[in-house]
């Protein structure tokens, strides 16, 4: 255990790539999210049709191949990208297409009275998702989303297989340096933990900020021993 902490410099690199792979991966899978989330709930057939060539494609093939294809089979036809770029393509496409259908869904999850209030008040469309519909939906979105990124995260071990040194690929080179096998791969497995907790804080943290946004009332605490026995019966009755 003492050779496999006491490369703590591998490990910070690795996590700051997987570190870096999340962020830009979920920042390209929100674009993408927003956009074809959006594209599904338009009057217009053809944009609908969009969204759902996307969402099938994308949702139906898997990410490893999706990295693949990127990284080996597009320079065969003169498309070549970094290593780095194939996997925030391949993580951002296939987590944004089952981000479109969180979009969409929440966004159709409004109630319609709201829909009908822009109408009667004349919104344009663009006034009507951007002023009414988009802000309540969001409230919806972030504990898919939040899932999401946790499950993007954990999917940027599959860069490993292209090259990259991130969390998974110095689990790999620490235990075939030092043959620990279980001390290397237990590490690996709390950084992953640890990485994904601190995410499902910020998605918590980023709901209450938006509940306050709206004036949406925040769950009542749980009540302290001292609240229960001032209201016990007899409580506050002189001896």
């Amino acid at each position: 255990m003492g050779d496999v902490l006491g490369s703590w410099e591998q490990w910070l690199e690795g996590a700051w790539l997987t570190f870096q792979l999340t962020v830009y991966g979920g920042a390209l899978a929100l674009v993408l999210a927003l956009l074809f989330g959006m594209a599904g709930t338009s009057r217009h057939a053809w944009v609908r049709v969009l969204n759902r060539i996307y969402v099938e494609f994308f949702r139906g093939t898997a990410t490893l191949v999706l990295l693949y294809w990127f990284f080996y089979a597009l320079p065969l036809i003169g498309l070549r990208f970094t290593t780095m770029f194939a996997a925030v393509l391949a993580l951002g496409m296939n987590v944004g297409a089952y981000g479109a259908e969180v979009v969409r869904g929440s966004i159709q999850a409004v109630p319609r009275a709201q829909y009908e209030a822009t109408v009667a008040l004349n919104f344009t469309p663009y006034q009507r998702m951007r002023r009414v519909l988009l802000p309540q939906a969001v409230a919806l979105m972030l504990p898919p989303f939040g899932n999401l990124i946790i499950e993007l995260m954990k999917g940027t071990a599959i860069v490993s297989l292209v090259g990259l040194v991130d969390l998974t690929r110095v689990s790999k080179n620490i235990q075939g340096s030092t043959g620990e096998t279980v001390a290397a791969f237990t590490v690996v497995l709390v950084l992953y933990f640890v990485i994904a907790q601190v995410l499902q804080l910020l998605v918590r943290y980023a709901e209450r900020r938006v509940d306050r946004m709206l004036g949406r009332r925040l769950p009542p605490s749980e009540p302290s021993l001292g609240t229960i026995a001032a209201g016990a019966p007899g409580a506050g009755v002189a001896g």
